[in-house]
């Protein structure tokens, strides 16, 4: 595999951090020999695009809370993420500021209850947007991958969308799966 190219884990990412582990992204990049980081842009309460509530299971322009998030290694911006949350999880918590939060998202919903169990991805390619080429600086012709993530809690119930942008150019998306025998054929 070309070493320019980033191979992107989901895991890291939906599992709640032990004290002392600090965020996933900066360990990621930090095992890679860089330095992981990021800049929220905007963290608050939005009406639900189409996406995102068909995603959480609300009503289009109910209130959700988001934070936007330009990703950085090595100060440079490499992906953008826009992480959805139901209202009624998020309103009232650090979800809802703009402040690094301690042990990441993940860790901070599973110690308010709101553990996920299954995940589901969307993988598509398109070109890059005006603003996402300004944004990853990237020339007009450059496509990139948008990687949409629904977790669920073990009733079922959304409790995180991300969806996620990058440069498809420098991706490459491994998925790894346990694959579990229920003894049925």
């Amino acid at each position: 595999m070309d070493s320019n190219h980033w191979v992107s884990r989901s895991m890291p990412y939906l599992t709640p951090r032990t004290a002392g582990q600090g965020d996933a992204w900066g360990a990621e990049a930090a095992a890679r020999g860089g330095r992981g980081g990021q800049r929220i842009v905007f963290a608050g309460e939005v009406p639900a695009p189409p996406e995102v509530a068909e995603l959480l299971g609300t009503a289009e322009g109910a209130p959700v809370v988001v934070r936007r998030r330009v990703i950085l290694l090595d100060e440079v911006p490499c992906e953008l993420t826009d992480t959805y949350y139901p209202v009624d999880i998020a309103r009232g918590t650090a979800l809802a500021g703009t402040a690094k939060i301690r042990g990441g998202a993940v860790t901070l919903l599973a110690s308010l209850g709101h553990r996920g169990v299954r995940v589901v991805e969307d993988v598509t390619a398109r070109l890059a947007d005006e603003e996402e080429r300004r944004v990853l600086e990237l020339p007009p012709d450059r496509p990139v991958l948008r990687l949409s993530r629904l977790t669920l809690d073990a009733e079922d119930r959304p409790v995180q969308a991300d969806l996620m942008t990058m440069p498809a150019h420098l991706q490459r998306l491994r998925y790894e799966l346990r694959i579990e025998f229920t003894g049925e054929a």
